[in-house]
């Protein structure tokens, strides 16, 4: 009887310790599985941090309408005429325009559309490019013909992002002489808003002929082995050695 006990127990016992050793080594497997992701630290150069970006914006203009006043007023013209000549140039769409119905502008919303669409003939602005939709305005606020087009945009930023404090601090990233995260941020946007042309960002534009009359002339002058610069007469007088003559 004792014998039969005891061999039970060294069965539980081995039990247990198989069981022990199968944990142990699913643990080990786990931690070998378990990798460590360390942060990468933010770019060094700007151009990294706060890229420029190409992106599809609007170009809009607003007509505003009086009940009393039909047509356009000079200014409103100019703006018009500006518009269909920039989305001739830069547009990656047709033109939209919303105009007001419902409310007292109606008779000057027809007569301001007339001559918008005059000026855009006059521009060569195909009439298919432009989709006329009518909009119910609100009674408290002023009525106006709003046109749009959508076109290429350069964009940079949003700026003033702070993720990690400026002072010294016992961590070592910042005794590395490392530039700030918002750092050329502001130069980023003010280029990427001030460029005429979003897509010179990413290729440049295509060469244009010379000019044959300019050239014509610098080859002559060099035919003839004279200076191919321009002169200019007379520019050597009033010197200071003629004032005592």
């Amino acid at each position: 009887m004792t014998s039969v006990s005891k061999t039970i127990v060294d069965r539980h016992g081995k039990a247990v310790l198989r069981l022990i050793a199968a944990g142990s080594l699913a643990a080990l497997l786990g931690a070998c599985n378990q990798t460590t992701v360390a942060q990468a630290p933010y770019p060094v150069d700007y151009r990294e941090r706060h890229p420029i970006t190409l992106k599809e914006g609007e170009r809009t203009v607003e007509l505003f309408l009086g009940r009393n006043r039909g047509g356009l007023s000079p200014d409103q013209r100019a703006d018009v005429l500006s518009f269909a000549q920039t989305w001739r140039r830069e547009a990656t769409s047709g033109i939209v325009v919303d105009v007001p119905r419902g409310g007292p502008t109606d008779h000057a919303a027809a007569d301001s559309m007339r001559e918008v669409h005059s000026i855009f003939a006059a521009s060569g602005v195909p009439r298919n490019a432009v989709y006329v939709r009518t909009y119910r305005p609100s009674p408290a606020a002023l009525a106006s013909i709003k046109i749009n087009y959508s076109k290429l945009t350069a964009e940079a930023g949003p700026c003033g992002r702070w993720p990690a404090d400026l002072g010294p601090s016992i961590d070592s990233k910042d005794h590395e002489n490392r530039p700030h995260w918002n750092l050329g941020c502001a130069t980023q946007r003010n280029l990427a808003s001030m460029i005429d042309n979003p897509a010179d960002l990413v290729q440049p534009r295509g060469e244009t002929p010379a000019y044959a009359a300019r050239r014509s002339v610098a080859i002559d002058k060099y035919r003839k082995g004279e200076h191919p610069s321009a002169t200019y007469s007379g520019y050597d007088t009033g010197k200071i050695s003629d004032l005592g003559k």
